[in-house]
């Protein structure tokens, strides 16, 4: 990522002083003029609203992917280069619905600060191939423009015996990453639709800390054991609640994915296509990252690992109503998840 090339934001927009905050000047900058942004939620006022603050943190989750996903970056500044803005339409993220410490348990560890931000559950898709459950987070004010969040959810207690109590040792160390500060904050957006500058900081800084991993470096013996039956389970392990991936909304995913394979990206083999035939969607391979795991013999080990990746998806209009389809696919979802597992 170049976050120091190109700053086309107003510095005197609360979206561009918010994220400067957040990640730095020149990084705010980057990501406004890199992201497709809705003029109706630029501006100059002290008192970000809801809709304000969600897309800093889609803004500010989005620039942590490219330092970490050096694959989406390169994606990213080739279109940056075209001349082309990214459409960010949704980010994704895994959860454990299981013991998971002081955490609560699979999506509502996000539900309860997504709501506030006005975030509101806007379809449920069963995974039943990956022991899980995706939610759709759909935004009430702006649902075109403002990124959704789709948040799986492992079913632990589904899993054989083995994976449960490696799963409990784990994830049951969990630590809540957000505190008095945060929720006081939260508490204002809730009631009000907007907050001050200052709270608005403490709510995207606290929120950017629930994206990562809460509990403890896992025990590699625990890691194999859950690996063994759900491979999602095992990224959690190591990536934590990261940022699974960010999408790009694009014209024709079809024609992307042939052009991208030409240039040399580690696309999916298959584009996936929904069930209605109006959500398309294809993902670059997960960029591999290297984790420690702790020995037994309390010893530290590090192994190579999936970590996060970049998708592009095709949505079209829906004929009855003449809006854009922003349902997502059992199917489509099954096949995305593939691409963090080994190559």
């Amino acid at each position: 990522m170049g976050p120091a090339s190109g700053n086309a934001a107003n510095q005197n927009e609360i979206l561009h002083r918010l994220l400067a905050s957040v990640v730095g000047e020149p990084r705010a900058g980057w990501v406004l003029a890199t992201l497709a942004i809705d003029p109706a939620l630029r501006g100059a006022t002290d008192r970000p609203s809801r809709a304000q603050v969600a897309m800093a943190l889609n803004a500010a989750l989005f620039v942590d992917l490219m330092d970490r996903v050096p694959t989406a970056a390169r994606y990213v500044e080739s279109a940056r280069a075209a001349g082309e803005s990214i459409v960010f339409d949704h980010g994704a993220l895994r959860t454990i619905a299981g013991d998971c410490g002081d955490l609560p348990a699979g999506r509502d560890a996000f539900a309860r600060f997504l709501a506030p931000l006005g975030y509101e559950v806007g379809g449920v898709y069963p995974l039943p191939a990956l022991t899980m459950t995706g939610h759709a987070f759909v935004h009430r004010d702006f649902p075109e423009t403002v990124p959704q969040f789709f948040v799986s959810e492992l079913h632990v207690g589904e899993l054989p015996e083995t994976a449960r109590a490696a799963a409990a040792r784990i994830f049951g160390q969990s630590r809540d990453p957000l505190g008095d500060a945060e929720w006081k904050a939260l508490d204002t957006l809730a009631r009000e639709g907007a907050c001050s500058l200052g709270e608005a900081e403490t709510i995207v800084q606290g929120a950017l800390r629930a994206f990562d991993r809460q509990h403890p470096v896992p025990a590699l013996e625990d890691y194999r054991a859950l690996l063994e039956h759900s491979k999602e389970g095992a990224w959690i392990a190591t990536e934590g609640n990261a940022f699974n991936h960010a999408t790009t909304r694009v014209p024709d995913v079809t024609a992307l994915a042939g052009k991208l394979k030409a240039a040399g990206y580690p696309l999916k083999p298959t584009v996936e296509i929904s069930r209605n035939g109006r959500v398309r969607q294809t993902a670059i391979l997960a960029d591999k990252v290297r984790r420690p795991f702790r020995l037994a013999d309390g010893g530290e080990t590090a192994m190579e690992v999936p970590g996060s990746f970049y998708e592009f998806i095709t949505r079209d209009v829906e004929p009855e109503s003449g809006r854009l389809d922003l349902t997502f696919d059992s199917g489509n979802a099954t096949g995305i998840f593939a691409v963090t597992r080994d190559r």
